[in-house]
């Protein structure tokens, strides 16, 4: 059939009055402008295409940067769910920041991605006041970062974050596999909860499976809720780690193993692990040589009561439960043998008592917890 007037086509279609605006469309750059104004406080410089940091070169001869990104994951719908979003900010730099230690850096600067389906400018400055306690926290700064409004593609409550951390190292002086031999100690530091790790696990256990209510005391008879529990905010360990390391090289302990091919005299702390996915089986294995594994003994540690809730409400299997979660475990340390008590004193110092939970050993099997 033809194709012109008359031809039975349907007729073409008409815009309507007045012109589309961004606005129309979903996003909303007024409120985003808001946003940005109320972030001017806690954000240096923000506004700009890009951010600036002076690197110290007077304190970093042969600087190796180190980079690490991360989010929060799906502990954002609790806190959606409760409507609080003043700590998720830490958690988010906690999950970026204590990464790069474990690599021997110091955090220098931190930068935030924000997605949401509508801007809340209240919510927003909320998140990143969050953030910038955290890098306060750290001993670093927040130089800048991104929001983005996502109508359509993301519910108008719906939010996401991200974080974008860097840290220095002098080179030579990193941490890792290569610094450690059996015999070495294996220090534990406390987690007080789940951090930002297996919240899909918790929240489907806890909420959907038991039916459990987030204004519901945390367990029979605990003297706060489930809300309180699941909103716990992220230890941020690198500055206790950080001390470890500055008090075993200034000679309170063990002068260090003799210096390993390539590398310089091997400080007290040879390698960190932070136990975050994947749970300590999954993590503690990353710092180790091939040949050489961990034995843990689970009952020098205090594991907190919400794992045990967990795993009782979910009768989800030890296994499963190890590979999860930290279990009471936040960051565990390598240590040379010799220098354990100046690692445990300086992280009581540091209000992270500690424990040794475990040795080095020549295995093949990785991480075994008796």
């Amino acid at each position: 059939m033809g194709s012109g007037p008359g031809s039975g086509s349907a007729p073409a279609s008409v815009p309507p009055p007045g012109g589309a605006t961004y606005a129309g469309a979903g996003v909303d750059i007024g409120a985003g402008d808001l946003a940005v104004e109320r972030m001017k406080g806690l954000v240096p410089g923000i506004g700009g295409f890009g951010a600036r940091f002076p690197l110290d070169t007077t304190r970093f001869t042969h600087p190796v940067l180190v980079s690490s990104t991360d989010g929060v994951g799906t502990k954002l719908m609790v806190a959606q769910a409760t409507g609080r979003y003043g700590t998720v900010g830490i958690d988010l730099v906690a999950m970026c920041v204590d990464d790069l230690v474990c690599l021997g850096a110091e955090p220098l600067f931190m930068l935030d991605y924000i997605a949401t389906g509508k801007v809340d400018p209240d919510r927003i400055a909320t998140v990143v006041g969050g953030i910038q306690e955290g890098c306060r926290q750290a001993g670093c700064v927040l130089i800048g970062g991104e929001t983005a409004e996502h109508p359509g593609a993301m519910a108008p409550d719906d939010l996401d974050i991200a974080g974008f951390a860097v840290g220095a190292v002098e080179s030579g002086r990193e941490l890792g596999p290569e610094r450690v031999v059996a015999g070495d100690v294996v220090v534990g530091i406390p987690s007080p909860g789940l951090r930002s790790n297996g919240y899909t696990l918790a929240r489907h256990v806890l909420l959907k499976r038991a039916g459990r209510g987030l204004a519901e005391p945390a367990w029979e008879r605990a003297g706060h809720t489930l809300a309180d529990e699941l909103m716990r905010p992220s230890v941020i360990y690198t500055p206790a780690v950080l001390a470890v390391r500055a008090a075993l090289e200034a000679g309170e302990g063990s002068p260090g193993l003799p210096g390993l091919p390539g590398l310089p005299a091997s400080p007290g702390l040879h390698a960190c692990a932070h136990i975050t996915g994947g749970g300590i089986v999954g993590n503690l294995p990353r710092v180790l040589p091939e040949g050489l594994g961990v034995d843990l003994d689970r009952s020098s540690w205090v594991e907190p009561r919400i794992f045990e809730e967990i795993r009782r409400l979910g009768a989800v299997e030890e296994a499963e439960m190890d590979r999860v979660f930290n279990r009471g475990v936040g960051m565990a340390l390598v240590v040379d043998a010799s220098g354990v008590d100046v690692a445990l004193s300086t992280l009581a110092g540091a209000g992270r008592p500690s424990t040794v939970i475990g040795t080095v050993v020549e295995d093949h099997r990785g991480v075994v917890i008796r």
